[in-house]
């Protein structure tokens, strides 16, 4: 299982499922609205403030939104799905047999109670049968296969030099607080986690057998070893460079900065074909890797081990180590109250492990042919318009302006769903065997991606399943990817007029074009190698207007104690800006020449900005908000919101703002 979360229990058995569909989601609503504030004062809450009220979070949450609401949606119709192949008849195709033999025995509740730990009893017996340091390399490699990611990470990706090719990646990893900053911070808030993190790692310890005072060391062994993996990693801020993330050497070279490791048998172990070069993302971690393999105890190793095994496999094992996982990674971590119901975990599982069988039913469901031809069509507007906006910088040079415009040109859009649907015929799944299930998945998924090591990029692979409401920009491969779980409503609608659905799913066609332009994408060119495109006068420019979006950001809060990273945040904060203004355009090119009726009381502007305000609704725990703020890209929807509206001439316009108000920014950031 590639998606680390919590479950807890339920029984399968016939009629057991009184399904409470969610009721269907608004694009637009403005009974949400606080129209009592003023939308120059504080945007978000006019477009927000009434949902916000309505909508507190739900106890098996740690934050509710409009992106929630819509996935939880997705879940409920890929549990009709699940259910429906899970019942055993011979009129089931491979693919329903086995998304529902995967599903019945996820929620098998009774089973995999009566199985305790017993199913973890080969892989301990496996760590305890290490008897030297020489089998630390087949071990870790074991553990791979297995989905543990334990000691370090290693897979295939595109070489950033030469993207038509995919190599070996080894990078920095082993750690089981969110971050590497985690081990560091000395505020009151971060010694506490550090605390409750040894407290729950030793109750682990203490579900797999330990004594409490055997299990309190192992957890203190942990701390150890996972300290010094983190002193050497590299910051988040620090790995948005692509640069310092690629550092390509020869088999040799990577044996010579980490000899302690015995890596021709760590890749024998894997079954890695046979190769020349590979990709070592950071190399100081893997020195720190090898002088830790000298310098630990055999012992210890096999405790960290042992700890990264039951951690991973947590989600399907009993309801001790369930809870336990959840104590700390929801409750302690996120704020969450409550687990989610063991049909929603499973579902999500589900979706993790077999996410392109499990989507060739939704899509069919949900979206369609017909969805897809409608977005490409919006798609090819959002180009039209970020192509106007490039012409008419008056930074940018003609000579970097014509190498940006055949970056755009050579943009491929990827919609809604796979054009070739990936083969799971080589994976068992066993009814009854939830564990095994997991387990083999994680070695399907693993292999799967080892065997591209050498071979040609396939620029149709997804790395989104077709349910998940999300997008992303690629910039190796140089495309834009909507799966179908994103356009629905509150995002798309067909029933709506243009100006909502320009503002929710057109913005955020637009914020997956600006990333091929943002502090990261423009360091890629139109073929997806990371190369330096750019004039220096130009990227001293782009440097200045970015520089404007870190300072902004870096003044807002996320809890009281703590302000978002505008450095870290960058990234998506110029996506953000960037693709509502040229989805902005786009609507105006839409609307030219049409009449403009007001809606709800509304001009289509006004309705434009709303429906993006209304996009990041959400409610979020304090804890969460915490993490987030030192681990994701993302600012929180308020400053989503109000930071983009307030640095936007046409926003101002719409709402007749004034010089001076809250929501107008002098000097106004804008790089795209």
């Amino acid at each position: 299982m590639r998606f680390r979360g919590f479950i807890s229990i339920c029984a399968i058995c016939c009629g057991a499922f009184a399904q409470s569909v969610p009721p269907p989601i608004r694009s637009f609503d403005a009974k949400a609205m606080n129209t009592s504030v003023d939308p120059c004062n504080d945007f978000y809450a006019y477009s927000c403030g009434t949902w916000m009220k309505q909508n507190p979070i739900p106890p098996d949450q740690a934050r509710w939104g409009r992106f929630d609401e819509l996935q939880e949606r997705n879940r409920h119709t890929l549990r009709d799905i699940l259910e429906k192949a899970a019942v055993p008849n011979a009129g089931r195709t491979a693919v329903e047999q086995k998304i529902g033999d995967y599903y019945a025995s996820c929620i098998d509740e009774n089973t995999i109670e009566q199985q305790g730990v017993k199913p973890l009893a080969e892989e301990l017996k496996r760590i305890d049968s290490v008897s030297a340091k020489s089998q630390l390399p087949e071990t870790v490699a074991w553990l791979h296969k297995a989905g543990v990611r334990a000691l370090f990470q290693f897979t295939s990706a595109p070489d950033l030099k030469n993207s038509t090719m995919m190599i070996a990646d080894v990078d920095q990893g082993g750690l089981g607080l969110p971050d590497r900053d985690y081990y560091f911070k000395d505020d009151e808030r971060s010694v506490e986690l550090r605390k409750k993190y040894l407290e729950h790692v030793a109750k682990m310890f203490q579900l797999l057998g330990q004594s409490p005072e055997t299990a309190a060391a192992s957890a203190h062994t942990i701390m150890k070893i996972e300290t010094a993996l983190a002193k050497a990693s590299l910051d988040r801020v620090a790995r948005r460079e692509p640069a310092n993330i690629y550092h390509k050497m020869a088999f040799r070279e990577l044996q010579s900065l980490a000899p302690s490791f015995g890596w021709s048998r760590y890749f024998e172990g894997t079954g890695t074909p046979a190769f020349d070069s590979l990709n070592v993302s950071v190399p100081e971690f893997f020195r720190q890797v090898s002088s830790l393999v000298e310098s630990t105890d055999l012992n210890d190793w096999k405790t960290y081990f042992r700890w990264h095994l039951v951690r991973a496999m947590a989600p399907v094992l009993s309801s001790a180590f369930v809870n336990e996982n959840f104590d700390f990674y929801g409750r302690t971590l996120t704020g969450a109250k409550e687990l989610r119901p063991r049909w929603n975990r499973c579902v999500t599982y589900a979706d993790a492990d077999l996410g392109e069988a499990v989507g060739q039913k939704y899509v069919e469901l949900t979206f369609g042919a017909q969805g897809k031809a409608r977005t490409l069509r919006m798609v090819r507007q959002l180009e039209k318009a970020l192509e106007e906006d490039i012409r008419s910088l008056d930074w940018m040079t003609p000579e970097t302006k014509k190498r940006a415009l055949e970056k755009l040109h050579a943009i491929t859009n990827k919609i809604g769903y796979p054009d070739r649907w990936r083969d799971y015929s080589h994976l068992r799944i066993v009814r009854g065997d939830a564990f095994g299930n997991s387990l083999r998945a994680n070695k399907f998924d693993f292999e799967w991606r080892i065997r591209k090591i050498g071979k040609p990029v396939d620029p149709q692979e997804w790395y989104m399943s077709p349910p998940t409401v999300n997008a992303y920009y690629d910039p190796t491969m140089n495309n834009i990817n909507f799966p179908a779980g994103i356009l629905q409503p509150p995002f798309y609608d067909n029933k709506i007029d243009d100006a909502v659905n320009f503002g929710g799913i057109g913005a955020v066609i637009g914020h997956e074009l600006t990333h091929g332009f943002d502090d990261q994408g423009r360091k890629f060119d139109a073929k997806g190698n990371l190369n330096d495109w750019w004039t220096e006068q130009d990227a001293q420019a782009f440097e200045k207007r970015a520089a404007c979006f870190v300072d902004q950001y870096a003044r807002y809060p996320a809890t009281p104690e703590v302000k978002l990273n505008g450095k870290l945040t960058l990234g998506e904060n110029t996506a953000d800006n960037g693709g509502l203004r040229i989805a902005y355009m786009a609507l105006m090119d839409e609307l030219e020449g049409r009449v403009r009726p007001r809606i709800d009381g509304f001009t289509p502007s006004q309705r434009f900005f709303i429906s993006w305000g209304q996009v990041w609704c959400q409610n979020v725990t304090p804890e969460a908000a915490r993490m987030r703020a030192l681990v994701d890209p993302h600012s929180p929807g308020r400053w989503r919101v109000n930071g983009v509206v307030s640095n936007s001439p046409e926003f101002r316009k719409a709402f007749g703002c004034k010089q001076g108000d809250p929501m107008v920014r002098e000097p106004a950031c804008r790089v795209w």
